[in-house]
């Protein structure tokens, strides 16, 4: 009997789902507890650790706060164009046979769609995480959801460095999709 640590096509989808689910979870407890439990909005800023605090900051934009000055109507383009990511990341997740990409696109979309569903229920996304060493601030505020996709984006690109083939000696121009050169001498 022959063992093999190559997975089917897909076999992974079950632990992205689960990595978003998890990412979702945690996004949303979170911003509901900024909201309610410490009700953030009217506190303003609290001390966490020296290094860290929870600030309260509606953001408008993407990702750390870019394309915030679009205006009113990019909220809901923003939320389209990312669920039209998350569709398009569901198919690569069935796909996938690495555990890795799995984790790392259920990040990805767990973050996109806990962003979305604050850009519905507020009309904003709701950021909290402030760090910060002393007098230098990292100039963002961000939220889970913000960290999961920076973090899923980065292991995806990371594996693509990782898996995809070496040029030079020892590399099979077939897996690069080009002709065999003629041999000759």
């Amino acid at each position: 009997m022959e063992l093999s640590v190559r997975h089917r096509t897909g076999s992974w989808a079950w632990l992205g789902l689960l990595a978003a689910a998890l990412i979702l979870a945690a996004d949303q407890v979170s911003k509901w507890y900024v909201l309610n439990g410490l009700n953030l909005p009217l506190r303003g800023r609290v001390r966490v650790l020296p290094v860290l605090d929870l600030a309260m900051v509606w953001n408008r934009g993407v990702t750390f706060g870019m394309l915030n000055g679009l205006g009113a109507w990019s909220g809901p383009v923003i939320a389209v164009v990312a669920l039209a990511i998350v569709a398009g990341l569901a198919l690569w997740l069935r796909r996938t046979t690495s555990a890795l990409v799995a984790v790392a696109i259920g990040a990805v979309a767990g973050g996109a769609v806990g962003n979305v569903m604050d850009r519905l229920r507020h009309g904003a996304v709701v950021d909290f995480i402030y760090a910060h060493i002393g007098d230098w601030a990292f100039n963002y505020v961000f939220n889970i959801a913000d960290a999961a996709i920076v973090c899923g984006v980065i292991a995806l690109v990371l594996d693509s460095q990782w898996t995809r083939p070496r040029s030079g000696a020892g590399a099979s121009d077939a897996a690069c999709g080009l002709p065999k050169p003629p041999q000759g001498g």
